[in-house]
């Protein structure tokens, strides 16, 4: 029955963390006989069992319960052959969503040898728009999980293509995302590359991609500002902040904190 597989994958957590907790009596039970369950899961036929696999497997990695061995040997194999050109069109939208979501909690060195060269084959995925759209949302996530060479190397090149992308959700994803992909790269990189890019989404023919271009257009500028003189800085929710000064502080100390939340670096395209 789907509904006991879909409710023994909401048991996989609380059972992991227990046994995480209890290590010494139990060395190898979650590597041995949770952890292969999940993966299976991952592949089941029922949407309903897939997506609680799918919400198991972020929250063990957000715990850091998974040993990178089995990321490397079990959890990514199964994504990238699920998300392969040949792969049913469900399931490799799924495996699209679960690569963007988990490159944030994996190594940098893993995200960029095994995730990043699908990620940007799907980029240009011409079957599924749906595939280009989930890209494009995360687009901020994926530079900032692989770093500056990565991102100037192999990212831009594919968020060029998706902000010239004949879907306007796209090119609206991308305008929404556009200070978190500036954030990642060079002040060189910025100015030759990204401030013509913006240009053209802030001049683009739908409206909603332009009003979306307004709205990062100040969070972008604040990308070519000094972050030791200008006190702007990213948080860890993706918000750009701005950090008081220490003459601030000390004529505020009993005030309040100052820190501005300017814009969310991504939001998800409607």
């Amino acid at each position: 029955e789907p509904t006991v597989r879909t409710e023994l994958m909401e048991q996989i957590p609380p059972i992991a963390i227990f046994l995480q907790e209890s290590r010494p009596k139990f060395p190898t039970a979650f590597f041995e006989y949770l952890m292969p369950i999940v993966v299976r899961y991952l592949t089941d036929v029922n949407n309903q069992v897939r997506k609680a696999g799918q919400e198991a497997l972020l929250i063990l990695l957000e715990q850091d319960l998974v040993a990178q061995s089995d990321i490397e040997n079990k959890v990514c194999p199964i994504l990238l052959e699920l998300s392969a050109p040949d792969s049913d069109d469900e399931y490799k939208v799924e495996a699209v969503n679960i690569i963007c979501k988990m490159a944030s909690m994996l190594s940098r060195t893993t995200v960029e040898h095994m995730l990043l060269p699908r990620f940007c084959e799907l980029c240009s995925d011409g079957k599924l728009f749906q595939v280009r759209k989930i890209c494009a949302a995360n687009f901020g996530d994926i530079c900032n999980a692989v770093g500056q060479e990565a991102t100037e190397r192999l990212l831009i090149p594919k968020f060029f293509e998706l902000c010239s992308d004949s879907v306007w959700g796209m090119r609206k994803a991308c305008a929404e995302c556009f200070m978190a992909v500036s954030y990642t790269t060079s002040p060189e990189v910025r100015r030759s590359k990204l401030s013509p890019l913006f240009i053209s989404l802030i001049s683009d023919t739908c409206r909603w991609v332009r009003q979306a271009a307004f709205q990062s257009l100040g969070p972008f500028i604040s990308t070519f500002a000094n972050p030791s003189s200008a006190g702007l800085y990213i948080r860890e929710d993706g918000t750009l902040s701005i950090r008081p000064s220490m003459q601030d502080v000390n004529s505020n100390s009993c005030q309040p904190s100052n820190n501005i939340t300017l814009m969310s670096s991504s939001t998800n395209a409607a």
